[in-house]
């Protein structure tokens, strides 16, 4: 080979789910009955008025090139919708459109970090997080979320990295939280608030699970005094609408920052079609019935896979508060085994039966501090999910199998205990 990848490129890491799903995939096409709760996917049909909007788009040919930071009309309908919902006075300036959510996150870290910046990441993380900021020759700087509190980022992690960090200048700040489920509250987002505000330091509000809150409603930073300008929020239509292949999200940002955002999409992607912005338009004005019904079904799944989970010896949930997914501490388990977490999510997959598995995630997918957890999204029929709860306790009896599958796969050989505290 003559070309050389840049070290960046050597060393990028992916969203794991993606590649569990693939393994997943490839499994059910060999015949093997896998339930999967790997991946963050509704499992229900994008809302009605989404699809019609879409089907009459598409017959209207409206099929062009449209302004880089969206369709004018779509990006009033964003505004109106994050006033009406969450108490963010936004106006059509605020938004800017893109394929999902995403992409946001890049762009944000192009905004403000320069080389030897410091970022400040709330661990266990989305995955993406890192390569972009990576991507800026920035430094990510983790800080644990821990079960004892919720999974709520601490705000005095927050102001000993603004105060000691040499050049701390940005937040990844995700609430509902993927992928523990924890939610930030109004009076964290006060505080957080009260500790950035006026400081040359960003913050990236990552919001697409802003309808899966199950015990009060979502809360924005948008929402606290100032933060307009010191804050990008990001949003999309795949969990709250079921549209994840139409690949659509927007942010909400003052003037400024969305300008800035504006220009990056019109260097890089040109624009979102247009066909899709129609569609997510009609979602955002006529589907919330559907969409709150639906909530409620996830809702549902939730509790189930919570409940059943929990019922499980060594393994410990807390009660579900947002998102669809479910983060149980199995540290007990591994140890017992002598397995890591992701080994253990693998096993279940591929090690522990040979004509059924579970797909899930090892909490270490997320970062260090998922070391000991598992993640299991909910997007099955229930009583898939119950079958998968059912096997679990039997797949954690065949220690033939686990060693069998360490034997084969050291890799995921657990040699420090995780603490069980």
């Amino acid at each position: 080979m003559s070309v050389q990848l840049s070290e960046f490129a050597k060393g990028l890491n992916v969203e794991t789910a993606f590649t569990v799903l693939a393994v997943a995939k490839q499994l059910k096409a060999k015949g093997k009955d896998v339930v999967e709760l790997e991946i963050g996917d509704s499992p229900f049909d994008s809302t009605a008025h989404a699809k019609q909007s879409g089907a009459k788009a598409i017959t209207d040919n409206c099929s062009h090139y449209c302004p880089s930071p969206g369709l004018p009309e779509f990006r009033e309908a964003a505004a109106n919708f994050v006033k009406a919902e969450f108490g963010i006075h936004a106006l059509a300036s605020n938004v800017v459109v893109a394929p999902g959510a995403k992409v946001f996150e890049q762009f944000f870290c192009e905004a403000f970090l320069n080389p030897g910046d410091g970022c400040l990441v709330f661990s266990p993380y989305f995955p993406t997080y890192v390569p972009n900021i990576l991507r800026r020759n920035a430094r990510p700087v983790y800080a644990s979320l821990k079960q004892s509190n919720e999974f709520r980022p601490l705000v005095s992690d927050i102001e000993n990295f603004l105060n000691t960090d040499p050049s701390p200048k940005a937040i990844m700040l995700n609430s509902p939280h993927n992928p523990t489920g924890g939610v930030t509250t109004e009076q964290d987002l006060r505080d957080i608030a009260d500790l950035v505000r006026g400081k040359n330091v960003a913050v990236f509000s990552d919001e697409p699970y802003c309808h899966m809150v199950w015990k009060g409603r979502h809360r924005s930073l948008l929402e606290q005094p100032g933060m307009m300008d010191q804050c990008m929020a990001a949003y999309t239509f795949s969990k709250s609408y079921s549209m994840s292949g139409w690949r659509l999200g927007f942010c909400v940002a003052g003037n400024a920052i969305a300008d800035a955002t504006s220009k990056m999409v019109n260097t890089t992607l040109s624009c979102t079609p247009p066909i899709v912005q129609l569609a997510g338009k009609a979602a955002l004005e006529r589907d919330s019935v559907e969409r709150d019904a639906v909530m409620l079904k996830f809702r549902e799944k939730v509790v189930l896979l919570n409940e059943g989970l929990n019922r499980i010896p060594g393994m410990k949930t807390l009660d579900p508060t947002s998102t669809f997914y479910v983060f149980p501490n199995v540290a007990p388990i591994c140890n017992k085994l002598g397995i890591k977490s992701h080994g253990l999510a693998l096993y279940l997959l591929d090690g522990a039966d040979d004509h059924f598995g579970v797909a899930c995630l090892g909490g270490e997918c997320f970062g260090d501090a998922g070391q000991g957890f598992l993640r299991f999204s909910c997007a099955e029929p229930n009583d898939r999910i119950q079958k998968a709860i059912d096997f679990l306790p039997q797949a954690f009896a065949r220690t033939d199998r686990v060693q069998a599958y360490l034997d084969k796969n050291p890799q995921f050989r657990l040699t420090t205990p995780y603490s069980e505290g």
